[in-house]
């Protein structure tokens, strides 16, 4: 047998369902979990979510690809070829984490060039580029006005990425 992982994807907010399904038909399958509290209008609960939302992931032989693809919730099984396989170390290294207490939580990709906003601290709503990815991001922002930048290092909690710039208006376009 391949010992690689396939990735699934799912109906959204289906995953749960879907490995329900896959342990019936008895398929080697993993939904990492983590957990997350959320305050309820009469309580507080711990809620277990899945750190990869829409995707399940699941291992097989090549004659039961059918049978996994054919699982109710299953939308496709992603990509093609070896290129698509995900190590079973990476699989098992987030396992062992998350066994282990590490709190692990979803994040968007975030790579140098991308557009992000600051949601914390005193530039908080300041909207600049990521620059560096070492130890923290690396933000460059832009003082309006005189179109000089300066940069910011913060944390991934710190920032949420943007798809698109806001529109220039005539004020914030300077010419010397």
């Amino acid at each position: 047998m391949d010992t690689s992982w396939r990735a699934l994807q799912v109906v959204a907010n289906h995953e749960k369902r879907v490995v329900q399904h896959l342990t019936a038909r008895s398929l080697e399958h993993y939904l990492p979990l983590y957990s997350q509290k959320s305050h309820w209008t009469d309580r507080t609960v711990v809620l277990e979510r899945p750190l990869f939302p829409g995707y399940v992931f699941v291992r097989f032989i090549q004659p039961n690809k059918f049978t996994v693809v054919s699982t109710p919730g299953v939308l496709h099984l992603v990509g093609n070829g070896p290129a698509a396989a995900i190590s079973c170390i990476e699989m098992e290294k987030i396992r062992a984490a998350l066994t282990a207490g590490y709190r692990l939580q979803p994040h968007p990709r975030v790579d140098v060039g991308m557009r992000v906003r600051i949601r914390s601290g005193i530039f908080e709503g300041t909207e600049g580029l990521v620059t560096d990815l070492r130890q923290g991001y690396k933000v460059v922002l832009a003082l309006s006005g005189v179109e000089q930048c300066f940069s910011l290092e913060v944390q991934s909690h710190d920032i949420e990425t943007l798809t698109t710039w806001p529109a220039r208006t005539a004020n914030s376009s300077s010419s010397h």
